[in-house]
């Protein structure tokens, strides 16, 4: 493995024309997935001003072990996807547009992706959107992030059995981003499996559409 292995992978996009767009969403998609698979997310909001780009992983996974090991075991890959995800951003700040017009969307492995990332960088943007996923590290592990997510919206959405994402974890992650002054909707769904449903669909539409 490279050291930067996600840099120079393919970005598709799908809705508005960036350059018009009311807001420009990232899309991050899971481990095994892939940036097509993610946008369907993006069909689903039905938004139609709403910019979607959506980095590809190499190999499909963004990093190889659980998002629960030691930092270390997830490197270079984990190192690398936090760089895809600053460099889209930096690049759309360079268009002219403002961090108060992206938001950062992710599933599963990417969901916990746009968690750290978001929490390494904190700012305000237009929204922060993390369905089935958590902070990444093990437990334990110091949440010594700095800065102000300055109201922020954040929805983070999961199963209170997902058999990937511990229910401890989402709720840690909810507390870290309270603390970091982010404007947090916690939503835990009994019994669901790993998946989006209807309702997270339904509070991220109308999220993004204010």
């Amino acid at each position: 493995m490279t050291s930067d292995p996600h840099r120079g992978q393919p970005i598709l996009r799908r809705g508005a024309e960036t350059a018009r767009a009311r807001l420009a969403v990232i899309c991050i998609h899971g481990r095994g997935a892939s940036a097509g698979d993610i946008l369907t997310v993006a069909d689903e909001l039905e938004l139609d001003d709403v910019a979607y780009l959506a980095p590809q992983a190499a190999g499909n996974a963004w990093y190889p072990y659980s998002f629960l090991a030691a930092l270390a075991d997830n490197q270079p890959g984990l190192n690398s996807a936090l760089g895809v995800v600053a460099s889209i951003v930096d690049d759309l700040i360079a268009q002219q547009i403002a961090a108060e017009r992206i938001a950062v969307l992710g599933f599963s492995q990417g969901a916990c992706l746009s968690l750290e990332y978001a929490a390494r960088h904190a700012r305000r943007y237009a929204a922060v959107i993390a369905f089935s996923g958590g902070l990444i590290g093990p437990p334990g592990a110091p949440r010594e992030y700095t800065g102000s997510m300055d109201g922020t919206p954040l929805f983070i959405g999961c199963s209170d059995i997902d058999p990937h994402i511990p229910l401890e974890r989402v709720r840690e992650s909810a507390v870290v981003f309270r603390g970091l002054s982010a404007q947090v909707d916690e939503r835990i769904y009994p019994r669901m499996g790993h998946t989006i449903n209807g309702d997270e669909i339904s509070r991220v539409r109308k999220l993004l559409a204010r």
